[in-house]
């Protein structure tokens, strides 16, 4: 597999940015452009991944398409349509968002109208209105699971593929989003299992971190964290993704805020690796 991460650090130039990668060690990266870059610092990006053997697992959306504001819903629509059609002509093959909240509070926030029948065939029109209208032939678009959003489960992902019923709708990899309730992380290695077994040859790409709950406080409080930091066996994870996923699949690192967080989550994981005898 291939073992990588959004690449940290300050950068001006596609250069800059080559001697990050390197330094990171990353086989597979977030996209480091979206649709707004320039073409020419777009294409030297893509032509330094390329040299370095370095894969483009993934370009985010990461808007609201069910914004209350119609003019930012609007906009994060269109945004979704320009980034899937450039993760299709650059070959990224996964283009991911969330699903949207009507919620004023925050374009990814918890809120009651998220599990409503309206909102799911909002999320399947959604969905569908992006695919029909670029149509991708080397790219998926993806909903990344959230613990408060659909998709909240891998059953419930894989019934939403169904309904969606678009070849080019796959499923993004995030377990410790859905590992949202005291059974799930009690069980955690049953709970991943799953997950992949379940969406098995739909998966495009993977977030990879670690989750705690509180011993104590009540109600549950769950906790991300990064890898080593929770009580994930990561030995157990890896041969769960080792047996579902291709050799050359991605799994991405995600959410620490400098360099040298990255490096240390990826020594953590490579070395779990290493144990576990599986190639990173």
């Amino acid at each position: 597999m291939r073992l990588g991460g959004t690449v940290a650090g300050a950068w001006r130039t596609p250069k800059e940015w080559e001697a990050l990668l390197v330094k990171s060690r990353f086989r597979a990266v977030t996209a480091p452009f979206d649709c707004r870059t320039p073409r020419d610092v777009t294409d030297a990006l893509l032509e330094i991944c390329a040299r370095r053997d370095v894969m483009i697992a993934e370009i985010g959306v990461w808007k609201n398409l069910f914004d209350p504001d119609p003019a930012r819903a609007a906009e994060a629509l269109a945004y979704a349509k320009g980034q899937l059609a450039l993760a299709d002509e650059a070959g990224i093959p996964c283009c991911v968002n969330i699903a949207g909240t009507a919620s004023a509070a925050g374009w990814d926030a918890a809120d009651r109208s998220n599990f409503t029948d309206e909102t799911y065939g909002r999320i399947v029109d959604s969905v569908r209105e992006i695919l029909d209208s670029v149509r991708p032939r080397r790219a998926y678009y993806c909903l990344e699971p959230m613990p408060w959003m659909v998709p909240d489960s891998p059953e419930g992902y894989l019934q939403l593929i169904h309904d969606v019923d678009r070849p080019g709708f796959g499923a993004h990899m995030d377990f410790v989003n859905m590992i949202n309730c005291p059974r799930r992380c009690l069980a955690p290695e049953a709970f991943i299992e799953q997950c992949f077994s379940t969406l098995s040859g739909h998966i495009k790409s993977t977030h990879i971190k670690d989750t705690r709950l509180h011993p104590t406080n009540l109600t549950a409080l769950i906790q991300e964290c990064a890898p080593g930091e929770g009580t994930l066996d990561y030995e157990a994870v890896l041969r769960i993704m080792d047996r579902h996923l291709p050799a050359d699949a991605p799994m991405l690192l995600e959410h620490m805020t400098t360099f040298e967080a990255y490096a240390a989550a990826y020594d953590y994981v490579s070395a779990a690796a290493a144990r576990a005898g599986i190639a990173v």
